[in-house]
């Protein structure tokens, strides 16, 4: 996508190379900045024409095309950075000490723990995060208390146009300092307002003080699952759950009625067809990444903590509040578990260009990437050959 392409109108271009390419992630980042672009269910629409040759819905959007070099430099130190998973400045396992919210909520608890905290030392006065509608649909909203974060932790699989809550927050007077819970797109999308923020809205964007990202390799589409969870007689408001157990290779959905397990390859039947080129597995973009401690063999021990990549200066901070203030439990994970925690990134990473490049035909149009990005450049050399790639 060159600059002068971008002249035309850019609701346009968006819709004939996101919404209409099976790109578009459903992150909302699109969403709440003018009225003409709406999320019906997880998939994002748009209701009238906007003639702006520059507009922030194509600017924002995680798969419009990005100088990630010029947006890792500005938020991370250089030091820091691996090709695979973005910033390293820290890994660990960890988890809530309050035993209380380890049972409630899905693995460590971590995430929930770290939210809290920051709205009770007035880090952030609100935290947005998503939460599930009845036909197991998600939504942004914005939480000022741990009774509503706790009652929507744990992982739902499916989209949320969290990015859209923020636009909304963000527009209000006054919106105050805000978190955001955020998958590795509305991550993305949420750094391209840092760097692509024009002098009018750099108030709004500057009121974020904290992104957590969540680990995510997929995400389900919602029409696709629902439509999987009735072939096999399994309500959608009895879910309270799920989880992918390390090792097993399915999908477990808890119920009320117990658990219902599903081989894996029928689970990926419902995976929402642009996360198929999504190069980034663990929220590369945020302050800290967090996911399921998956290494080993004894699960039933490891699944009741997380694995946490700390990638700034105001993540390390947090982390360091949340153990003086002794709410989070946190230990150096083996250096192994961090290897493997690369493979799998590095694997995400040339499976997506793999798919991108068998989408565009060519290696040398890798739609939302820039091909030349050292980054991207180290993944494409797996997948073709030197002389294809000159």
């Amino acid at each position: 996508m060159t600059s002068s392409a971008k002249m035309v109108i850019s609701q346009k271009i968006l819709k004939e190379e996101v919404l209409e390419s099976d790109l578009c992630t459903g992150c909302g980042a699109c969403v709440g900045l003018c009225p003409y672009q709406v999320i019906y269910h997880d998939r994002t629409v748009q209701l009238h024409p906007c003639d702006l040759e520059n507009g922030k819905c194509y600017d924002f959007c995680p798969r419009t095309s990005t100088d990630l070099n010029e947006l890792r430099n500005m938020l991370f130190d250089a030091g820091d950075l691996t090709p695979e998973t973005g910033a390293v400045k820290g890994y660990y396992f960890s988890r809530a000490t309050d035993p209380q919210l380890r049972k409630d909520v899905q693995h460590g608890g971590t995430v929930t723990a770290l939210m809290e905290l920051a709205l009770l030392e007035g880090l952030i006065d609100s935290a947005i995060i998503s939460v599930r509608d009845q036909e197991f649909g998600q939504n942004g909203v914005v939480v000022t208390d741990k009774e509503a974060l706790r009652k929507n932790a744990g992982s739902k699989f499916t989209v949320s146009p969290t990015v859209a809550a923020f636009n909304q927050l963000a527009a209000t007077k006054d919106a105050g300092k805000i978190g955001v819970v955020a998958t590795p797109c509305q991550a993305l999308a949420l750094a391209k307002m840092k760097l692509k923020s024009v002098k009018e809205d750099s108030g709004k964007i500057e009121q974020l003080k904290l992104v957590i990202g969540l680990y995510c390799g997929w995400a389900f589409a919602v029409e696709k699952f629902n439509e999987l969870m009735g072939q096999n007689d399994v309500a959608l408001e009895s879910i309270t759950g799920m989880d992918i157990p390390a090792g097993k290779n399915s999908l477990e959905i808890y119920t009320l009625n117990g658990t219902k397990s599903f081989p894996l390859s029928d689970a990926q039947t419902c995976i929402r067809s642009a996360c198929n080129y999504c190069l980034d597995s663990t929220a590369e973009y945020a302050d800290i990444s967090v996911g399921a401690a998956r290494f080993g063999d004894n699960w039933e021990e490891m699944r009741h903590w997380n694995q946490m990549v700390v990638r700034t200066g105001k993540g390390r901070n947090l982390i360091d509040l949340a153990i003086k203030r002794g709410v989070l439990e946190v230990r150096e994970a083996p250096a192994e578990s961090l290897r493997q925690l690369k493979n799998a990134a590095g694997e995400k990473k040339k499976t997506a260009l793999q798919n991108i490049i068998r989408k565009s035909g060519s290696a040398k149009n890798l739609l939302y990437l820039d091909r030349h990005d050292p980054g991207v450049r180290r993944f494409l050399a797996k997948q073709i050959s030197n002389k294809e790639d000159r």
